[in-house]
Formats: C-alpha cells, sequence, structure tokens
C-alpha cells in the first residue's frame, strides 16, 4: 500500500493519515481472545490486526521513501453510542464471529462484554472503547 500511495503522490507529495497504533482497542483484544481461546477458537482472536508503534510504522515509511515530518501516539477513549460494547463487538468482530458455531456467538458477545464491563463501562452504563491512535504527516 505505501508503494502505490507514494507512486501516487509523486515528488513533493504528502500522505497524512491516520490510524490505529499500538496497543489500540488493547482491553478488547484480549477479553475476546481470552473468550475465543476457552471456547477452543484462540486462533481467531487476532485476524488481520496491524497496529504499529509510531517508531516501527516511521521505519515502514522512510523503507518506502518517505520523510516523516510528524509522528504521533495517543490514546482516544472513544464513547459508544447505543449498543454500547455489545453493538460495537458485533460490528468489529464479525468476521472471527462469522466463523464461530452459530450457537456460541451470542455467548462470545456476551462473555466479552462481561470481562470489558469493570474497564470499559462507568457507573451509567456508559461504554468508552480504549482506542490508540497513530497520526502522521510524511512527504516523497
Amino acid at each position: 500500500m505505501l508503494s502505490e500511495v507514494r507512486r501516487v503522490l509523486g515528488p513533493g507529495g504528502r500522505f497524512v493519515a491516520e490510524m490505529g497504533g499500538h496497543g489500540n482497542i488493547a482491553a478488547i483484544r484480549v477479553a475476546f481472545a481470552a473468550v475465543l481461546t476457552r471456547h477452543g477458537f484462540a486462533s481467531l482472536g487476532e485476524r488481520g490486526n496491524y497496529y504499529p508503534t509510531a517508531e516501527a510504522y516511521s521505519r515502514r515509511l522512510e523503507r518506502h521513501g518517505f520523510t516523516v515530518r510528524r509522528i504521533l501516539l495517543f490514546p482516544r477513549p472513544t464513547p459508544l453510542n447505543d449498543g454500547g460494547m455489545t453493538a460495537w463487538l458485533n460490528t468489529f468482530c464479525r468476521g472471527a464471529l462469522d466463523v464461530l458455531p452459530e450457537t456460541l456467538r451470542t455467548t462470545a458477545v456476551e462473555e466479552t462484554v462481561a470481562l470489558l464491563a469493570p474497564a470499559l463501562r462507568d457507573h451509567d452504563g456508559r461504554w468508552t472503547a480504549d482506542y490508540v491512535r497513530l497520526r502522521f504527516i510524511a512527504t516523497v
């Protein structure tokens, strides 16, 4: 992807982006992986996630011919709307949930929600996802 971005931008081009960074949804990933492991589906816990450190992504950008002008890794706790963590899991863990036997899907979500409640749900029942963002500006 970076090679293609660099090619399209050409000399003097600027690449500005934000993505999940190291530590992104750490509590959610650990809780979901623990539930999957408990039910015999450990291999579904880390499917396709890439959350690099600022240093690692800087090196990657530089290997593709970019000069990193600024890069920042920062926590961005994100309030969840209606449906809270249940809706979040059903949306963003859909790939793994679809592989589970249908009879286990609701249980996996419920158990993950129960594990996360002490850390990510406040006393009023509002959920916050533990997002960590990586934002950067790089030039060609």
